[in-house]
């Protein structure tokens, strides 16, 4: 494995296991984010892992500092804790630049000419793009070694001309082709940052991740990242990709169905035992909704029981988490 910095404690043995806990203060977290993080957290609470929190706020001009703060806040809320302190991204790019020199000196990367607002798409989560726009080619040099430039250059990572395979631990298993779903793709911009792939993956490999529980859309991710853990000469980690909570409308949980929010349900005057009671039945824990504790949440969790399909937010479940 790579020593992704100067400090880096990579040569200690590993941990049995562990998962992190990654928000992004792009906006406030909703119901949809809610399910996800207390799903992973009962994964890894049930078997013992390490959970650490990583605050992911590299996201440019999309980050509202003060969505940091209100995150750990209700996570801790709901009674989802972890283990450590938090890491936050914008704290050290250090361990990022030492990736990118690595990749560049072996010729895994390579200077691209994205325009300004191209690299603000590629940039961000994938939700958003990160894939680079189509028609923009690889140049013919691609492949041979480049020095590290940091704030001259956008970079793009060469992709294999084989597909990826995963082996998901809840979506079964995979094939992308990541030629097919755009190619080379952004690991580093113009304005001095990383971009959501690589920074993730450099902080898994230092914060020793070995499992990601996270949602289904991120599954085009997952081989894209297993395309850096490789470079980096890191062991990629075992994958949970949840299915996503969708509105009515069958889209992404987000701003279009109303006031999702947890902190809305929050201020209105929902407990949060009555929230984690729809996340219970959306994790399959339980029938129908009824306020419950964390400690039973965790009792009662199985990601077996899990629905497959994507979990509609209804307006019955509005009405159970504001009272009526």
């Amino acid at each position: 494995m790579m020593s992704i910095s100067p400090s880096s404690n990579a040569s200690q043995p590993a941990l049995p296991g562990v998962t992190r806990l990654a928000p992004s203060p792009t906006g406030a977290l909703h119901l949809g984010n809610a399910r996800t993080f207390i799903a992973n957290w009962a994964i890894g609470r049930q078997r013992g892992w390490r959970i650490v929190m990583r605050m992911e706020d590299l996201d440019g001009p999309r980050i509202k500092p003060e969505s940091a703060a209100e995150a750990l806040e209700l996570l801790h809320w709901l009674g989802i804790d972890w283990d450590g302190d938090v890491l936050t991204q914008s704290h050290d790019l250090e361990p990022y630049r030492h990736a990118m020199r690595t990749l560049c000196a072996a010729g895994r990367t390579y200077p691209c000419t994205l325009t300004r607002t191209e690299i603000e798409a590629v940039a961000s989560a994938p939700q958003d793009g990160t894939a680079a726009p189509p028609g923009i080619p690889r140049p013919d040099d691609a492949g041979r070694a480049v020095d590290f430039r940091e704030e001259d250059h956008n970079y793009r990572l060469l992709v294999d001309d084989t597909a990826v395979e995963l082996l998901d631990r809840f979506a079964g298993p995979h094939r992308i082709d990541l030629r097919e779903a755009g190619g080379d793709f952004v690991v580093w911009t113009r304005r001095g940052t990383p971009a959501y792939q690589l920074s993730v993956v450099v902080d898994d490999l230092r914060q020793r991740v070995t499992d990601v529980v996270r949602g289904d859309d991120l599954l085009d991710s997952a081989a894209r990242q297993t395309l850096l853990y490789n470079a980096l000469g890191g062991t990629p980690p075992r994958w949970w990709h949840l299915p996503l909570v969708v509105g009515p409308d069958g889209r992404r949980l987000a701003k279009r169905h109303g006031d999702t929010r947890l902190s809305f349900y929050r201020d209105a005057g929902a407990a949060p035992e009555r929230v984690l009671g729809l996340l219970a039945v959306w994790c399959g824990c339980i029938p129908s909704p009824r306020e419950i504790t964390v400690q039973e949440f965790l009792e009662t969790f199985d990601p077996a029981g899990i629905p497959r399909s994507p979990i509609t937010f209804t307006d019955k479940d509005h009405a159970w988490l504001s009272g009526s």
